[in-house]
């Protein structure tokens, strides 16, 4: 007998009465960040940070302000000018996604994307919501390869952040939910894309592109084989506006 406040308790009944209590699980910090912001989302937000870390560095071994990160060689054959990609350089309309021009342009970017992502990777799952990212990334690469700038240099994550709230637009429509708060805040966004240095073009081709590919996934509902084809179309499709001149 195991005493108690009042009187004893049996060890066996106590036991079966432990046996349908669960015990709370113990999660490591980041384990737990993943589980309330995304898994993906955290990733992508990494990812970014990263490369700000590592441009920021190489131009402090060159001898500059790590501040003016763009100064580094390796962001200057990263990021996205047509007419360099036209002239081959193929990767930079992808790898311009993930690099930054500064400190205050990571942060803004890297807070939309948690409030943005996190929300949509619970929506539509990891997979998705992954593909959803990375369309956009296409869609706003193939808009500034075909109306922007040839010579002009285009940077960041903004047209995957346009796609996500294009996605984000598309689902709340299927889910036939208030469109009113996004489309306020996706207005106020569009008016600052007026402001120089930033690429319009390139956002509303995120925007586009983050759209068309949520649709898809909306609209092939469970269907895999469907989705999977869908994305592929709109897909190719892109690749070949941004590759269209190349060769």
């Amino acid at each position: 007998m195991n005493p108690a406040a009042v009187g004893f308790q049996c060890p066996d009944d106590v036991a079966a009465g432990n046996a349908g209590v669960r015990r709370p699980r113990r999660t490591t910090g980041l384990r737990g960040a993943a589980s309330r912001w995304g898994p993906v989302t955290l990733t992508l937000i990494g990812v970014n940070v990263a490369m700000f870390v590592l441009t920021a560095v190489l131009t402090a071994i060159a001898g500059a302000d790590p501040l003016d990160n763009y100064r580094a060689d390796l962001f200057q054959r990263l990021a996205q000018v047509p007419v360099l990609v036209e002239a081959g350089d193929w990767w930079r309309p992808f790898t311009a996604a993930f690099l930054h021009y500064g400190i205050v342009h990571l942060a803004l970017n890297m807070i939309s994307l948690l409030v943005f992502g996190s929300e949509l990777e619970r929506l539509l799952g990891r997979g998705r919501y992954l593909t959803v990212y990375l369309v956009s990334i296409v869609g706003g690469a193939a808009a500034i390869q075909l109306l922007g700038d040839p010579f002009g240099q285009v940077a960041g994550a903004s047209t995957a952040i346009y796609g996500l709230m294009g996605a984000f637009g598309v689902v709340l429509v299927h889910r036939k939910e208030d469109l009113r708060g996004l489309l306020t805040l996706l207005g106020i966004n569009l008016v600052i894309s007026f402001l120089p240095g930033v690429s319009l073009i390139g956002h509303l081709g995120g925007l586009v592109g983050g759209a068309a590919c949520a649709a898809v996934l909306v609209a092939a509902r469970r269907r895999r084989p469907v989705a999977v084809a869908g994305v592929a179309v709109l897909v190719l499709l892109l690749l070949g506006v941004v590759f269209g001149g190349v060769g």
